[in-house]
């Protein structure tokens, strides 16, 4: 894991956590809006790394190299983390296992929810199709990715880690997504929490999540985006993404 810093340090900290083959560059427009007000922190993720190969192990490694890295460097405490898609279930377990202080905490298309063995697969055998077709740059693969998945000025970043992303870190990423369910926890530190989600394609996960969240925390608030797929409001739209999550940052 590599953790890219921006903005000062003496001011409350940001974490913003990045999802499956996602660069950390796609969280740009807000580490520029959040870097004035905030210490922003950028995780890239292991088997998301541009600079060397690495491997993604589970959910729980990575929210413990982010606990490590936050009891470091910023004395166990962060005013805030944001994560999105893979990165929300991350963050999420950040919460859960209470190893750092954290008051607020923003979910955007987190999928909690338990997956069933076969539509784990089925994204298995297709993320794996994606990096292996992006390693051979056909045209075809990478033309639907720019339009559906990752704007076109994120691809260059994007494959310099698909050059580099084994099958066992596909498996591993998909597998222990797929496998980490909410675990309800007392909370003490009164951490605010906002679960975004939209309403198209694969969103459903996150919806269930969202609703079953909201019964562990009913203090929990619930942003749906009526028409937006998963993940597209952040990557896609970010200013909207920024005028939703602001506010609820500095209520």
């Amino acid at each position: 894991m590599v953790f890219h810093t921006f903005g000062d340090k003496n001011n409350g900290a940001v974490v913003l956590i990045h999802g499956v083959l996602t660069p950390w560059q796609i969280w740009e427009r807000q580490i520029e809006f959040f870097k004035e007000k905030y210490f922003v922190v950028v995780p890239a993720l292991d088997g998301h790394i541009e600079e060397q190969a690495s491997e993604y192990l589970s959910v729980d490694d990575e929210a413990e190299k982010i606990e490590n890295y936050i009891n470091k460097e910023l004395g166990g405490s962060v005013f805030a983390v944001c994560g999105l898609s893979m990165g929300g279930v991350i963050a999420n377990r950040l919460f859960e296992r209470n190893n750092i202080k954290l008051r607020k905490l923003v979910l955007d298309g987190a999928p909690l929810v338990k997956i069933s063995s076969l539509s784990n697969k089925v994204m298995t055998v297709s993320y794996k199709s994606i990096i292996h077709k992006s390693k051979n740059r056909d045209a075809k693969t990478l033309e639907s990715f720019k339009r559906d998945f990752l704007p076109e000025r994120f691809l260059t970043s994007y494959l310099k880690f698909a050059d580099t992303m084994s099958d066992s870190t596909i498996e591993n990423m998909i597998r222990s997504v797929s496998e980490t369910t909410p675990l309800p926890r007392e909370n003490p530190d009164n951490t605010e929490i906002m679960f975004l989600h939209g309403t198209k394609g694969n969103e459903v996960y996150s919806k269930k999540a969202a609703k079953m969240l909201k019964q562990f925390y009913p203090e929990l608030v619930i942003r749906c985006f009526d028409g937006f797929k998963h993940a597209e409001l952040a990557i896609y739209q970010p200013d909207k993404w920024l005028d939703t999550v602001d506010p609820f940052l500095t209520k």
